[in-house]
């Protein structure tokens, strides 16, 4: 896996493996909005309990992605490995969109529900954390134009956040909020098996399609990175070419 590290080679295994991730994501999206319609409506929220399918993936990969960041930015700080660093340049507008996802859905299933928009509840807010986290790590990235030394801050600043992954979770225990426990845990699941299996698909299908987006934008850096190296080199042969003719012209 570490050879995937060399940028040609991962533009090399990317080229295969992309259009199959894409056929999956789209594959798994549409299964996934069919189970989803055809899942019986919950028996209190009725119509409403269907945000749930897009909610709930959308919460997990919020912050899933930003310990992949962290855990990126860690591999390229420790290992100098050239993608880790740009993978998690590019997972984090992923994660920050999931994580506004879930903000929306949240509210949409809020109003109805507790009566209003938006109430300082810890889960809540916690998630409100980890989306301005994900734009200070982006502005981290667009402000500071070197990208080593942007690394190293965006390093930091991802290490920082990840201490608002665990109170994320473990805030519907530790204090009393109105959002509802986890519908899925180690010791089973509390919704029905058709309702069940129509939100795993579409965790799954979800997952593939970040994945998808990230090969996409980490091949994308790739080759704007080559395109500006390129540049650079074509500029410096012309600098080159036109001291070298001046110098010739004074020595006539």
């Amino acid at each position: 896996m570490f050879g995937l590290a060399n940028p040609t080679k991962f533009m090399r295994f990317s080229t295969l493996l992309l259009p199959y991730l894409v056929i999956i994501t789209l594959g798994s999206l549409g299964f996934g909005l069919y189970t989803v319609f055809n899942a019986p409506e919950d028996v209190l929220q009725g119509p409403l309990s269907r945000i749930l399918y897009v909610h709930a993936p959308s919460a997990y990969l919020a912050q899933a992605i930003y310990v992949f960041m962290a855990l990126a930015n860690f591999t390229g700080f420790i290992w100098r490995h050239p993608l880790a660093d740009m993978a998690a340049k590019n997972a984090a507008p992923i994660g920050a969109v999931f994580a506004l996802l879930t903000l929306i859905t949240g509210m949409l299933w809020g109003k109805p529900a507790w009566g209003t928009w938006w109430v300082w509840d810890a889960r809540l807010t916690t998630v409100l954390i980890l989306f301005i986290m994900y734009l200070g790590y982006i502005a981290i990235w667009q402000v500071i134009e070197d990208q080593v030394k942007a690394a190293r801050v965006a390093t930091i600043v991802a290490a920082v956040g990840l201490i608002n992954i665990p109170i994320i979770k473990f805030s519907v225990e530790w204090w009393n909020t109105l959002h509802q426990p986890a519908s899925i845990t180690t010791s089973g699941s509390a919704i029905h098996p058709t309702m069940l299996t129509a939100l795993l698909i579409m965790f799954a299908a979800f997952t593939f399609l970040f994945v998808t987006l990230l090969f996409i934008s980490v091949r994308t850096e790739i080759t704007r990175r080559r395109a500006r190296a390129l540049e650079m080199r074509i500029l410096q042969k012309n600098i080159a070419k036109t001291n070298s003719a001046l110098k010739n012209s004074e020595a006539q």
